[in-house]
Formats: C-alpha cells, sequence, structure tokens
C-alpha cells in the first residue's frame, strides 16, 4: 500500500523546487496545480461551467480562458472566488485520486498541493503532511525576486493561504528550506530514506 505524503508550503516557500527534488530520486508526483492548470488549459474539462458561472467575459475571442480577467474578478468579488473553488476542487480531487490509483505499486508518492492545509478533502488524501517552511520575510524577499510584486501585494496572496503557524500546526515532518539548494537537496535525501523505511514497515503505516 503506497505512502502518500502530502506536500505544502506559503507562496515563496520553495516548494516546487523541493517537489522536484523528490521527483529526481524517482517519487512518483501528482500535483494540483498541474491538475487545474490542466482542467482549464484549451478544451479543458472546467471550461464550460466556468463560462455558465463567469460569462464569456472571462474567455478570449478564440474560446480561451483569460486568466488575468478571471484572476481579476475572483480578487474583486469573495463570492466569484468561492463559485471558482467549489467548481474545480471536486475536478481536482477526482483527478488526484485517478492519479494515485494508476501509482498505486509505489512505495511512497507525493501529492503536491499547495493550499492542502486549507482544505480537508485533500488533507483526506495524504498519510502525512510535510511542509517546506521559511519566515515571512524570506516568502516576501523570493517574490519580490521572482515576480516583481512589492511586499503588500505578497501579503496579500499570504493572507489566502493558511498562516505559517497553521501549516506547522498540522505539518508531521518540516523541510526549512531558508538556505541554499545543496542543503535543501541533501534533507531531501534524508526525508526519501525516511519515508521509504516508515512505507515498507507495517507498524507504521498501518
Amino acid at each position: 500500500m503506497t505512502l502518500w505524503i502530502g506536500l505544502t508550503g506559503g507562496i515563496g516557500s520553495g516548494k516546487s523546487s523541493i517537489a522536484q527534488m523528490f521527483a529526481e530520486l524517482g517519487v512518483p508526483i501528482v500535483d494540483a496545480d498541474a491538475i487545474s492548470r490542466s482542467l482549464t488549459a484549451e478544451n479543458g474539462e472546467a471550461l464550460p461551467s466556468i463560462r455558465l458561472l463567469f460569462g464569456d467575459e472571462v474567455f478570449d475571442h478564440e474560446g480561451r480562458l483569460n486568466r488575468i480577467t478571471l484572476r481579476e474578478e475572483v480578487f474583486r468579488r469573495p463570492q466569484s472566488k468561492k463559485q471558482l473553488e467549489n467548481l474545480l476542487l471536486p475536478l481536482i480531487l477526482n483527478k488526484i485520486q485517478q492519479q494515485k490509483q494508476k501509482l498505486a505499486s509505489s512505495t511512497y508518492g507525493i501529492v503536491d498541493v499547495p493550499l492542502l492545509i486549507e482544505n480537508p478533502a485533500f488533507k483526506a488524501e495524504t498519510d502525512r503532511i510535510l511542509v517546506v517552511d521559511v519566515p515571512e520575510s524570506v516568502q516576501i524577499e523570493r517574490v519580490h525576486q521572482r515576480n516583481g510584486f512589492s511586499e503588500e501585494q505578497t501579503r496579500q496572496i499570504m493572507a489566502t493561504q493558511a498562516s505559517r503557524c497553521d501549516r506547522l500546526l498540522h505539518a508531521d515532518d518540516v523541510l526549512d528550506n531558508t538556505h541554499n539548494m545543496e542543503e535543501a537537496k541533501i534533507k531531501v535525501a534524508r526525508l526519501h530514506q525516511y519515508y521509504q523505511s516508515i512505507a515498507q514497515s507495517p507498524k507504521e503505516t498501518a
């Protein structure tokens, strides 16, 4: 029986880089963000329902989703955000479950979900939670370097996510990703060995 590790972390934590490190070790990754993008890509499964909810205004003249317009609508109206979540989350959850079934022969795998703590249905798909953690000041600096966002813009995004304290309270394991990539790779390698060991131990996974 596969041990599923829920991987999460706030914006700017470097969670995606950590997921890639696990992938390089041969660990299967179920990526909720990638699933979400596929659902809203051209001819994506979620597009008809999004059109029904938000109208033609969030699509371009070729029928493709205008992500910027939709993002602005979601930030402007909390009700729109809730409607979009209610639409997408069950679809994402279903795809996660399908991918997990295909990977059922794996010793352990990663379910990469940015908003894992915020959504109990996603937490239920995992056996342990690994939080990639950095101080808020590091989050703000990294997002500024990567996206050019101001501190205020970054804090607005952070306010829509679980707090650092909440993530740590729910964590079974914590990876401090404050420093360089080489140090992170060492920590990932150690966790990889640890997860392999507990996945193969009936007492630990029962």
